[in-house]
């Protein structure tokens, strides 16, 4: 048998399992052991030490996602305004701001991210997918809204990091759905066809669809924090 492992020090064997995810290893341990002690065992072996670093990893990734999440819900949500400011685009101004015929990303029932019946796979596959589908709705935001270009950019490139963190904490994140370049082109050229008056309701409407998602995510990822802090 091996010496025992001292407090505070890792093997080479578990920088190489933990190195299997994701994460790279030097990543992974940075962010962990950067962050919080890890109480380690004396001598009970690699396994629960693996998993405790799994955990606290994903804990860890967790708490990114939330404070990512609320603050592109804030961006999306202060962009909103604006137009409702600037060009009187507001959620009750129009009767045809009801008729969205977008098929924006939502997160329903059937993703499992209610408190009643959550399913931690399910959720993050739907939410990972989401942002994804996200991506073509912002681009074309960030060419209509032009000037709040910037402000839009900021979302767009937060929305794709945080669709690829939500995916690689997943057990199988090749499940997510993540739209192909030709699905995207087509349905950038669609929504580019509108006419210029229907223009500033479109991106009211992404605005809108897209603060509501990122609303349930954020309530989704803190319920996920709260539950492994509570297994840590």
């Amino acid at each position: 048998m091996g010496r025992p492992l001292r407090r505070g020090a890792t093997r080479p064997g578990i920088r190489r399992q933990f190195g299997g995810g994701s994460l790279t290893p030097a990543a992974a341990l940075t962010l962990l052991l950067g962050t919080r002690a890890v109480p380690l065992p004396d001598s009970s072996g690699e396994e629960e030490l693996v998993d405790a670093l799994d955990s606290l990893a994903r804990s860890s990734l967790l708490s990114d996602c939330e404070s990512l999440a609320w603050l592109l819900h804030s961006k999306a949500a202060n962009l909103k305004d604006e137009m409702c400011e600037k060009f009187t685009v507001c959620d009750n101004s129009m009767e045809m701001l009801a008729q969205n015929n977008l098929n924006l990303p939502k997160i329903t029932e059937e993703d499992g991210c209610l408190l009643s019946g959550f399913n931690e796979e399910k959720c993050l596959r739907g939410i990972s997918s989401g942002l994804f589908t996200f991506q073509t709705y912002l681009e074309y935001v960030r060419e209509t809204f032009i000037s709040e270009k910037q402000k839009v950019e900021s979302i767009y490139y937060g929305t794709k990091h945080l669709a690829n963190t939500v995916r690689q904490m997943m057990k199988n994140p090749d499940a997510v759905i993540v739209p192909d370049p030709a699905t995207q082109s087509t349905l950038f050229e669609k929504l580019k066809s509108n006419k210029k008056w229907i223009e500033k309701i479109s991106t009211h409407l992404i605005l809108r669809d897209f603060t509501s998602f990122m609303e349930k995510t954020v309530r989704a990822v803190r319920y996920l924090k709260n539950t492994r802090n509570l297994s840590v």
